[in-house]
């Protein structure tokens, strides 16, 4: 039988540093009601979705560095978030969105939540587990710095899938006794930004019979400071890698773990400097790209999916029960670092 979803990726377009919070939310709720037209069960919003992206830049005021945190225990209640999350309740849409995250003992989260409209609550929670760039900024004051590793800690909640309840009609339920795979509530989990390069993250999710993978990000689209590059690139080429780059990862993993992924990107020229990529998309489990962003500004990216699809690739190719080979993969969970064969 068919498990259909409405899905979508909200894409956001230019926020700076002069954006007001109130502005973002407005923008936000509008994508939601476009959404809404359309039938969407599920809205992704991007990383850090409420400001600008704050880690490119050095901030030494902690006052205004703290303007960019919000806390998960109030970001429903809090006046500059709640109007986003009361319009999602009031449509009957889920929507997954992310922020910086500050804790009561004072640490800083790149964090993404789930939202359950029927619930009226936040059921699932993610921090981001791979922290990308410096602690300090680049020499070059050209550069495009990524500090989250000066402002955040790498996350600590694991790669953990979850149900999201009242989407599917008829879902098995614990009570039913059915034990087949594939039968219940949307098996789903969070990625953000750069952990979808991270192949291990996908497989933690994998192993855990994940559906959909929501996966929000930040992308610059010219950073030679932050990425290397092998020879000079224009910007021109840079951000045509860097969509490459983000639909391949979502493409190929998707694939190999029989997976949808929505991936929603804040998009184009924040700040008269930094060009973020866009290219926010939904993929198949066989990793087709069925629909993806046109533009670099606001924008719903939608589709109808049926996790249905799911089921060859969990039961063939990857059936990871028949196929894997755990006794192989050592180095993988107590190595980091490289270590080469011997010199001849």
């Amino acid at each position: 039988m068919p498990r259909t979803l409405k899905v979508a990726a909200a894409q956001l377009g230019p926020i700076h540093l002069t954006s007001k919070r109130e502005e973002v939310v407005s923008r936000m709720i509008t994508l939601l009601r476009s959404a809404s037209k359309l039938g969407a069960q599920l809205v992704l919003f991007p990383e850090t979705a409420f400001t600008t992206f704050f880690p490119r830049h050095l901030i030494n005021s902690q006052e205004e560095l703290d303007s960019y945190f919000d806390s998960t225990d109030t970001i429903t209640s809090a006046p500059n978030t709640k109007p986003l999350f009361d319009e999602a309740k009031t449509l009957g849409i889920d929507i997954s969105v992310g922020f910086a995250e500050r804790t009561t003992d004072g640490k800083g989260y790149n964090t993404s939540v789930y939202f359950s409209a029927k619930k009226g609550e936040i059921i699932a929670k993610y921090r981001k587990v791979h922290l990308p760039g410096t602690k300090e900024p680049f020499a070059n004051p050209d550069a495009v710095n990524q500090l989250e590793k000066r402002y955040f800690e790498p996350g600590n909640l694991g790669f953990t899938a979850f149900r999201t309840p009242d989407l599917i009609p008829d879902a098995a339920k614990k009570r039913s006794g059915i034990k087949e795979h594939g039968k219940g509530d949307p098996i789903m989990g969070m990625m953000i930004c750069n952990d979808r390069r991270w192949a291990e993250g996908w497989r933690c999710y994998g192993l855990q019979g994940v559906e959909v993978i929501l996966c929000g990000y930040n992308t610059a689209g010219f950073a030679p400071d932050l990425w290397g590059t092998r020879k000079p690139m224009t910007p021109k080429e840079a951000e045509r890698d860097a969509v490459f780059h983000h639909k391949l990862v979502m493409q190929g993993n998707s694939y190999m773990n029989s997976c949808f992924s929505i991936s929603a990107a804040k998009a184009g020229m924040e700040d008269g400097k930094y060009d973020l990529i866009g290219g926010s998309c939904i993929t198949t489990p066989e990793g087709h790209v069925i629909a993806e962003a046109k533009t670099k500004d606001d924008e719903i990216i939608f589709a109808e999916i049926d996790l249905e699809d799911c089921r060859q690739g969990k039961e063939k190719t990857f059936d990871f029960d028949r196929h894997r080979r755990v006794d192989q993969y050592g180095p993988i969970t107590v190595q980091t670092g490289v270590v080469e064969p011997e010199l001849l």
